[in-house]
């Protein structure tokens, strides 16, 4: 059966506008299946930091490796499970201090191992995941795209080239930013998500039907 996969990262529980408009097209989504739902919420259960045994663990060939170092990577296997599983990915995720938030970028350093979901080579890293669509939903307080009093966005090209790093190339963003700036910025946020999530439902919908005939 399809699958989404649904990770929010923001701790804003159910005032999250990035959560609330990945919930939108997670239901528009289901309209084209209807696929199975996984939700990953890294607000409600964070992730553990790396550590050394995940390191000295992730490093090893796996016939090598003891149950201690299997057990320091389990929760890594489980998130690149639910990875591998789903059809495709939706992340909502505030900026926070001009990049991603802390949980957020744990789960990208437990799904981001090499031998496992990227090779490196004398190119670079070559991603070892099948891609599928990716669906970004960034929520900012203050203005991300809007000049002049507009800050720094190191969080959407930071999260392009990780996704790309373990094979995950087909990314749409929605940014939505300003807030915490009144009613006008949310109308326009809440304008720009339906705009947007219509037209990835659509984008998806074809696809789907594509894959069916195929």
């Amino acid at each position: 059966m399809p699958s989404i996969l649904h990770v929010n990262a923001s701790p804003n529980g159910g005032d999250s506008h990035s959560l609330q408009a990945g919930k939108l097209l997670a239901a528009r989504l289901a309209q084209a299946g209807p696929p199975a739902l996984v939700e990953r919420d890294l607000s409600l259960l964070p992730p553990h930091a790396i550590n050394r045994e995940f390191v000295e663990a992730s490093l090893m060939r796996e016939d090598a490796r003891s149950h201690a170092q299997r057990q320091a990577l389990a929760l890594s296997e489980q998130l690149i499970a639910e990875l591998e599983a789903c059809d495709c990915l939706i992340l909502s995720t505030p900026m926070h201090n001009f990049t991603v938030p802390a949980a957020l970028k744990v789960w990208l350093d437990l799904v981001m191992r090499p031998g496992r979901t990227f090779l490196g080579g004398p190119d670079g890293k070559n991603g070892l995941l099948d891609n599928r669509p990716v669906f970004v939903i960034v929520a900012s307080g203050g203005p991300m795209l809007s000049k002049p009093d507009w800050q720094p966005d190191f969080l959407t090209p930071y999260l392009r080239c990780a996704l790309a790093t373990i094979g995950l190339n087909d990314v749409s963003v929605l940014q939505l930013e300003s807030l915490k700036r009144g009613d006008k910025a949310l109308l326009a946020a809440a304008q720009a998500t339906e705009q947007w999530v219509e037209r990835q439902s659509r984008r998806y919908a074809a696809a789907a039907a594509y894959r069916a005939t195929a």
